[in-house]
């Protein structure tokens, strides 16, 4: 069993940050052999993918935040990041952390994000 667990949501304004975390426990000894992804979900839409980031710590983005998101990774604390600038209205939404563990997949419980005047 894996449990992941998500932090640092919260309320901002247009154009200001935050950066989110994942933490990662249980059985797995460590995250470096994993890929690690960011998935968010609005009000009454699907859940989409955010940004990935693979064991040898490549990344990947949603063409909605290239440029605005960073994702980022540290082995050692199992502990995953999303560095959120330039915030939007659009990107209010749960942000949930996601791993596959020999073939299962785990999910956060995610946090909220709230991006509003």
């Amino acid at each position: 069993q894996v449990h992941l667990v998500e932090s640092g949501g919260g309320l901002v304004q247009p154009g200001g940050s935050l950066n989110l975390s994942c933490a990662a426990s249980g059985s797995i000894f460590s995250i470096s052999i994993y890929t690690m992804a960011w998935y968010r979900q609005a009000p009454g839409k699907q859940r989409e993918l955010v940004a990935t980031i693979t064991s040898g710590f490549s990344t990947n983005y949603a063409d909605s935040v290239k440029g605005r998101f960073t994702i980022s990774r540290d082995n050692a604390k199992n502990t995953v990041y999303l560095q959120m600038n330039s915030l939007k209205p659009e990107d209010t939404a749960v942000y949930y952390c996601r791993m596959v563990v020999a073939g299962r997949i785990y999910w956060g419980q995610g946090t909220q994000v709230t991006v509003s005047p």
